[in-house]
């Protein structure tokens, strides 16, 4: 599994529905962002967008219109899905190098949208046969649930996770740490995996890596952290970065990390959202960052930026996504060219 910053042919979505469930009494708000988004990620890459029907084609069509995000890079799919989590019911690519030519696979992880808490998931469970029949890629179905939230990579052998999502018993139940880590070398050509703890608080997904740390370079991680010792994330990070200052890449290079400031409480009906601008999405020549009017939003921009020197990071306002517990990457998948 190539590594995020590596060149991308292409962005995937799959368009939240009005009558779906993830955004409870504020749907309105939310196409708006992901129009904003793709007005930034059409220039530099092609964006996939699956939807349920042809008029949700044309409503889609009409709001990127309308949000003056560019169409001729955009693709529509009638490849239904029933929430729009694509990072995690979506198709996980793999690569490889065969006599110089590049070769590319899509591996269909099994998806119980988070432990069979939000029922029914089986069309977005199918999401990634579709997408490697349209791209006419093997398929590789390991037979285990895993989500693409749930893992980083760094595209040199190292993964990095938590155990409080992957050792959930509503995944797996019936496998080991080790079996796991097995299935994850197996299918994504990882040869080292670094163990985190628990996620952040209000994490319905049980703790995604991809709200905690990130890989931004091959050794180098950004890793959120808590400044005020009496919120309920402090100790939660603070143990995570304790076990990254022991952690070392598949090289036995010891991590680089790089603190990320947290947005604080962010709630909205007496419910702690969990945002995070570790949620970022890397793509084509830029970064695109979730901001939540929040007086850390400029810092995290600033150090963001510092890390990603060749590409342009950019703000994007995610106060209404995240709502529905998730942002930009728990929305994107990539698709490496």
């Amino acid at each position: 599994m190539p590594a995020e910053w590596e060149t991308h042919a292409a962005t995937w979505f799959s368009f939240p529905r009005p009558e779906g469930i993830s955004f409870p009494d504020k749907y309105d708000t939310v196409p708006p962002v992901y129009a904003e988004l793709i007005r930034h990620l059409a220039p530099v890459e092609e964006v996939h967008i699956n939807v349920w029907n042809r008029d949700s084609e044309q409503t889609v069509r009409s709001l990127l219109q309308k949000h003056k995000a560019p169409l001729d890079n955009v693709f529509f799919h009638y490849f239904q899905a029933y929430e729009p989590w694509c990072r995690d019911h979506g198709p996980v690519f793999i690569v490889r190098d065969v006599n110089g030519k590049k070769e590319r696979a899509v591996v269909d992880w099994g998806y119980n949208a988070w432990g069979g808490k939000y029922p029914p998931f089986d069309l977005d469970d199918e999401v990634p046969v579709h997408v490697a029949k349209f791209r006419n890629l093997p398929l590789y179905q390991p037979g285990i649930v895993m989500e693409g939230g749930s893992i980083d990579v760094n595209g040199r052998g190292t993964l990095i996770t938590t155990e409080s999502c992957l050792l959930n018993p509503n995944r797996n139940p019936t496998l080991s740490k080790i079996q796991i880590e097995d299935y994850l070398k197996d299918y994504l050509g990882v040869t080292h995996i670094i163990w985190l703890g628990d996620g952040i608080v209000g994490d319905d997904t049980d703790g995604h890596v991809d709200d905690l740390t990130r890989f931004v370079g091959p050794s180098t991680v950004v890793t959120i952290l808590e400044e005020d010792p009496s919120d309920e994330n402090y100790p939660i990070l603070q143990e995570n970065l304790e076990r990254l200052r022991h952690c070392k890449d598949q090289d036995g290079t010891p991590l680089r990390i790089v603190p990320l400031p947290t947005p604080g409480l962010l709630a909205f009906e007496d419910q702690r959202l969990p945002a995070s601008y570790a949620n970022f999405y890397i793509a084509n020549n830029i970064v695109l960052v979730p901001t939540f009017r929040h007086k850390n939003d400029d810092l995290a921009l600033s150090i963001l930026q510092k890390e990603f020197s060749s590409r342009k990071v950019i703000g994007v306002d995610s106060t209404e996504l995240i709502w529905g517990l998730g942002s930009f990457h728990c929305i994107s998948q990539q698709e490496p060219a």
